[in-house]
């Protein structure tokens, strides 16, 4: 499909993304070298999109489907611990996620399609913005350049450490897991540390939400009413030992399978959170944010899936239950029929978001394989 000298190449920009790695919404960089490596290749129609991604349009002579393929883009603030001679040379920023491998399998399909045009239909490739803080898929629904998109058909692929090196992981249905974080933060009234009782500490009431995120979580991925509360951060009061603190806030991150469970829990959070800070005389203030939805996997599109692997000579592996991050492009998959699936990235790799975590550029054709397999059965 792509010969050797290609592969080289597609490896070569996956080690210079890697070495110049942009949190979401500040991609830009990453989208200037996204764009000049699809003009080298003659790439038909070129969009800034979602602000700071980019949309590839491919149409054929005939009328036929629209399909989307998506690769995400951006890094984590995480710093790399790797010695390696591609490093992070962002202070602080590091590809641990592998989107410098997706954004490459993307371009690597561009290259195929440039040169295997297609006949009929239409093959949108979106490199999405923004992924890592859930605001990169809604970015670009919103975009005039995609918002008149009439798609029939969305893929993404996620590559996966812990599974064997291009081992294929489907799932019908939830894929991934509802995930959104929640901020509650409570003003008292500081008082003297002597006299505690003339002010209102936060701390019991940070205590009993501690508690009751426990009490609430039911952590058994493989039951479908799985429901985690994890607590993120918690703070109260300054360094100040002679003074009860007035002042304090704690980060939640939830998560569950079922989206009405997930309203549900939702609900129930608030009103302890509300309750709770009224019984020790608080005022809240509750936010939500970084909210992503589950990936619905039409059973549909995973059967195009599967049978990409098997004409590839892959190995296929069922899923039992979902996985339990959250993948932005879940929003797709609620609006459009599609399907998101796992690239086994090597048993021993490092595991996702560990600082010392490399996308293995060998399954970049893989990938690559695999989405114009998809497009071929539908066109």
């Amino acid at each position: 499909m792509l010969n050797t000298t290609q592969l080289i190449k597609l490896t070569n920009i996956r080690k210079t993304l890697h070495a110049f790695p942009e949190v979401s919404e500040n991609e830009f960089q990453t989208q200037k070298r996204i764009i000049n490596y699809l003009s080298q290749i003659n790439t038909p129609s070129i969009q800034k999109v979602g602000n700071s991604g980019v949309l590839v349009t491919y149409k054929g002579n005939q009328s036929g489907p629209t399909i989307m393929i998506r690769g995400d883009i951006d890094a984590l603030p995480i710093i790399e611990v790797n010695e390696i001679e591609y490093k992070s040379t962002s202070e602080g920023v590091s590809h641990k996620c592998g989107h410098d491998g997706h954004t490459t399998i993307l371009l690597g399909l561009a290259e195929v399609l440039s040169e295997q045009t297609i006949t009929k239909g239409k093959v949108l490739l979106l490199f999405q913005p923004a992924e890592e803080n859930g605001m990169g898929a809604e970015a670009v629904l919103n975009d005039d350049a995609f918002r008149d998109a009439k798609i029939d058909y969305v893929f993404a692929l996620h590559n996966l450490p812990g599974y064997k090196s291009n081992e294929i992981v489907v799932k019908e249905n939830e894929f991934t897991a509802n995930v959104k974080s929640i901020i509650l933060k409570m003003n008292g009234k500081t008082a003297h540390a002597a006299e505690p009782e003339q002010g209102y500490n936060p701390s019991m009431a940070i205590s009993e939400i501690l508690k009751f995120a426990n009490i609430i979580s039911y952590n058994k991925p493989a039951d479908k009413d799985f429901f985690l509360m994890t607590p993120i951060y918690a703070t109260m009061g300054d360094l100040a030992y002679g003074i009860s603190a007035g002042y304090g806030e704690v980060h939640f991150t939830i998560r569950s399978w079922n989206t009405e469970l997930m309203k549900q829990r939702s609900n129930e959070i608030v009103s302890f959170m509300e309750e709770t800070c009224k019984k020790y005389n608080q005022k809240p203030n509750i936010s939500w944010t970084q909210i992503f939805r589950a990936n619905i996997n039409h059973p549909a599109a995973v059967a195009l899936v599967r049978n990409a692997a098997r004409q590839n000579n892959l190995e296929l592996t069922e899923r039992k239950y979902p996985f339990r991050w959250g993948e932005d492009f879940g929003l797709f998959t609620q609006k459009y029929k599609g399907a998101m699936f796992g690239l086994g990235a090597g048993i021993s790799t490092p595991a996702l978001h560990n600082p010392d975590y490399d996308y293995p550029d060998e399954i970049t054709e893989t990938g690559i394989k695999m989405f114009y397999q998809i497009i071929q059965q539908i066109l």
